[in-house]
């Protein structure tokens, strides 16, 4: 077989570990849960993002919530189609794997550490600013070189201590099991919901339209550029098919999951950010538009309770994108590592939890190193064109099995496959051009280490090449 042919070799759709394989995880999660996971990973993302989107895009940010939600549409009709065929963990790395080929599995594999394992370390440091803000009210400070992440050579250093202790405190709740991981996003999705829908409620009746003019005031750029921003919000829907064989009925509650926490959040953000620059202008946006929201009732009302339900509703948020993160994050590193495109000890599953608790401690830890250390914009950089990559790579994988594989059983069809799946190839090429430089430069670098990474291990002691189905 030649080089190329070994490159691009794909794994059998009904591959998946045997029953003899060791311990497996427990399916225990329903389609609420899996929305619930969805959602938690979405949802938190409205909180730095509607600000930031509006200091670039002006009152226009509802455009870019909508057009970064329709490229959404079309890649989550995509994920749909190919969680109802291949219902397994590992997300867009397994159905690359099945369709487009064993590199390009390995290339989407390695993106998604950047969407589910960095993110996790910037949200630690949004959640720990909305912790030191509510300790502050109650005359609680920390000390200068526990309160924010600043490692300059020459420099007196300071870390961001709560981000790391609450990254080591999510890691233990996901160590100890999915059930519980679900139970306690479950909770923390339900105060987020609230808190938001009271920020619009209360908000709604003093938006000015005066401050929705000029609607577009840096033009079509600046919509494309804020939906670029923006799309860190929708990052998560796809977390749901990333349980996938934890899900009770995978074919039905999978595809359901991930339409209906696309649909819920899409709504919720557009509805926010209407509110968000019509009650106050970007011009007036505190910290570069990370607390943009809170901005908002402060400017309209001094009543603490309301100040507090939106800084609980920030912490909640933040809270629940990294538990779903880092919990996407471990089942990639399972499935890769099943697939021996990593170390066989990666996958190894306790037999008390029934999860990967060593490789859940060892990134949580790494994790909390990255929060501790580096600031925001460090590490936020990386995040959404590594997921706007693995996007464009499940769309164009549908179309591909369409044609390699057309009587393959598809539970869940794409409707109009060929108009939606290249829409969501072009609108997230679209959307990766919104980009800085520098942003393209760090993903180069990222992407030679992957490669460099899959010919010295992945490549070598692959299942396909080392065992036999």
């Amino acid at each position: 077989m030649s080089l190329l042919r070994r490159l691009f070799v794909r794994q059998p759709l009904t591959w998946v570990a045997g029953a003899n394989e060791g311990p497996t995880l427990r399916r225990t999660l329903g389609w609420p849960a899996l929305t619930a996971i969805g959602l938690g990973t979405m949802l938190g993302g409205i909180f730095p993002t509607v600000g930031a989107g509006g200091i670039t895009a002006g009152p226009a940010v509802i455009v870019s919530f909508a057009l970064s939600g329709l490229v959404c549409v079309c890649v989550a009709l995509c994920y749909a189609e190919f969680a109802s065929m291949v219902p397994v963990a590992g997300s867009a790395y397994t159905y690359a794997y099945a369709t487009l080929g064993e590199i390009v599995a390995w290339i989407i594999g390695w993106d998604l550490i950047l969407e589910y394992g960095v993110s996790v370390a910037p949200t630690a440091s949004s959640w720990s600013a909305y912790a030191q803000g509510l300790l502050a009210q109650i005359g609680i400070h920390l000390p200068a070189w526990a309160m924010t992440a600043h490692v300059v050579f020459g420099q007196a250093p300071s870390f961001d201590l709560i981000a790391a202790v609450i990254v080591l405190f999510v890691t233990g709740i996901v160590a100890i099991g999915i059930r519980e991981s679900a139970n306690v996003n479950g909770a923390f999705v339900f105060l987020q919901v609230i808190a938001m829908i009271v920020f619009v409620v209360v908000a709604w009746r003093f938006i000015h339209p005066v401050n929705l003019h000029p609607f577009a005031p840096h033009g079509w750029h600046g919509v494309v550029t804020g939906a670029a921003q923006v799309f860190f919000a929708y990052i998560g829907f796809d977390t749901v098919t990333v349980a996938a064989e934890e899900a009770k009925n995978p074919k039905r509650d999978v595809p359901i999951g991930i339409l209906i926490s696309l649909l819920v959040g899409g709504l919720l953000y557009c509805a926010i950010a209407y509110v968000t620059v019509g009650v106050l202008s970007p011009a007036h946006y505190t910290n570069g538009g990370g607390a943009a929201m809170s901005d908002v009732i402060a400017s309209i009302s001094s009543n603490p309770w309301l100040l507090a339900v939106v800084g609980f509703g920030g912490i909640a948020g933040n809270l629940t994108v990294m538990l779903t993160s880092l919990l996407g994050q471990i089942r990639i590193f399972y499935v890769m590592a099943r697939d021996r495109m990593l170390p066989p000890a990666v996958a190894r599953i306790d037999p008390r939890f029934r999860t990967p608790m060593q490789m859940t401690m060892i990134t949580g830890c790494v994790v909390a190193v990255l929060a501790a250390v580096y600031p925001l914009g460090i590490l936020l950089e990386f995040t959404n064109i590594g997921t706007l990559c693995a996007f464009a790579i499940v769309c164009a994988g549908v179309l591909v099995l369409r044609v390699v594989r057309p009587d393959a059983p598809r539970p869940f069809r794409v409707p109009m496959a060929p108009v939606l799946c290249i829409g969501g190839v072009v609108g997230c090429i679209y959307l990766m051009s919104g980009l800085a430089l520098p942003t393209w430069l760090r993903f180069g670098i990222w992407f030679a280490l992957g490669i460099v990474i899959y010919a010295v291990y992945g490549y070598r002691h692959s299942r396909l090449r080392t065992a036999t189905p």
